[in-house]
Parts: structure tokens; C-alpha cells; sequence
């Protein structure tokens, strides 16, 4: 169930991933990362608490369960230099097979788009896996817009350690 009405336009909470708005880039990512109910619950827990950024190099103000729209701020230090990623929760979901986290990113980042972080499973007690969706396209902010390419190759290196973020431990 959906925590709010708002609907993230990456569709955490549907199996099925509608159309993708003009202009976008679209990636949807998925890997087993665990089984059974104690590690569904503890990887539940960290995905909602912002665990797939936080143990990803992120540190996300202020820490905590995330709620929809709500504000935090991510920040991750790259080549010494620490950027500021401002987003929106724009979705949660909670229910038996599926947990979810969708954000959208607001002015500032260094990207325009929406990411979700999805866990889900067939049964309860099986396996289970995350999916990443993305929607990416240039910021509307120069020096950002420039850096777009380097930007892509630095979502595809994190989005492995997204998969290894909750995998069981």
C-alpha cells in the first residue's frame, strides 16, 4: 500500500512500469539480494531508512524512515569534494511483497529524474530481490548539465553498490 496518494513516476509500488516521459533516460535494474523472512524484514527496514544510499557512500539529512514528501538531503563526497543532492520522497511502499523508496530530485541536483529502490518477492519466506528504476536527464543548472556524461558513468559504478547495499550480511 502507498503510503500517501503521490505516485512516483518510477511506479515502485506496480510489477509494471509505464511509459516514460519525454526526454528521459530510463534504466530498470534487477538482482537477487537475499531469502527468507529475517533477511526480507532487515532488508525491508534498512531500504526504508535510506540503507541502499547509506551503505552505498551517501549520507542522507535527517537520517530516519523515510516518509512521502519529505525533504532530505543526500550528500556524497566525491574526489574531495562533497555534492549536494536535495530530492523528495515521492513514493513508499509496504506491504508483504514489496518494499519501496522513490525519490524525486529537486533544483540543485546534479541530475533532473526520479530513482526507486524495490524490494520484492514471489512469496513470503523466499527469495527476493531489489529493482532500480531510474529516470535521468540533464540538469537545468550549466555546470551540471555539462557534466551529464561523467555523471552517467558515476550512476552506473553506484548502482552496483546499490545491489550490494542489501544484500544479506
Amino acid at each position: 500500500m502507498t503510503v500517501d496518494g503521490s505516485r512516483g513516476l518510477t511506479m515502485p509500488g506496480s510489477e509494471a512500469w509505464g511509459t516514460t516521459p519525454r526526454g528521459y533516460l530510463r534504466a530498470e535494474l534487477t538482482s537477487g539480494v537475499g531469502s527468507g523472512e529475517a533477511a526480507w524484514t532487515a532488508a525491508g527496514a534498512a531500504l526504508l531508512e535510506w540503507g541502499v544510499k547509506t551503505r552505498s557512500g551517501f549520507s542522507v539529512t535527517p537520517p530516519g524512515v523515510a516518509v512521502a514528501g519529505a525533504r532530505p538531503m543526500i550528500v556524497v563526497r566525491a574526489l574531495g569534494v562533497s555534492v549536494r543532492e536535495p530530492v523528495e520522497v515521492a513514493e513508499v511502499v509496504s506491504t508483504p511483497l514489496r518494499v519501496a523508496l522513490a525519490y524525486r530530485t529537486l533544483p540543485g541536483h546534479p541530475v533532473r529524474g526520479e530513482e526507486a529502490f524495490i524490494l520484492h518477492r514471489a512469496a513470503e519466506g523466499g527469495e527476493f530481490s531489489l529493482t532500480l528504476r531510474s529516470l535521468t536527464r540533464p540538469s537545468d543548472r550549466f555546470g551540471w548539465a555539462l557534466a551529464f556524461p561523467a555523471l552517467l558513468a558515476a550512476q552506473a559504478v553506484v548502482r552496483r553498490r546499490y545491489f550490494r547495499a542489501l544484500r544479506e550480511r
